[in-house]
């Protein structure tokens, strides 16, 4: 779950085409501090699972249901991202409970 409100502003340094999903990489130092894989980060609203976590980018595989109705798919090396870490239970809620999951 996340609250919507944005704690960083991620760059995508790499878009990896896979069989049917691209590998993105963001750079993000403060949303990656403490991630780790399996974790859940919002990416312009959409919730992406870290795949892995080094030097301050994380990766995520973005299936083509999430490129085709989001605008995930629009991403070139470069463009600048939202991004927020899942809540913690017991964390102060600010903003709004939101899943981020596109579901068809």
């Amino acid at each position: 779950m996340f609250t919507g409100l944005v704690e960083e502003i991620g760059e995508v340094e790499q878009l990896v085409q896979l069989d049917d999903a691209v590998r993105i990489a963001v750079r993000a130092p403060k949303v990656t501090e403490d991630a780790a894989p399996g974790d859940s980060i919002a990416v312009d609203g959409v919730c992406l699972t870290v795949v892995d976590n080094q030097a301050g980018t994380f990766t995520a595989d973005v299936m083509r249901e999430t490129l085709d109705r989001s605008r995930l798919g629009s991403y070139t090396r470069g463009s600048r991202v939202n991004l927020e870490r899942a809540l913690a239970a017991g964390q102060r809620m600010g903003g709004h409970i939101v899943q981020g999951h596109v579901d068809g």
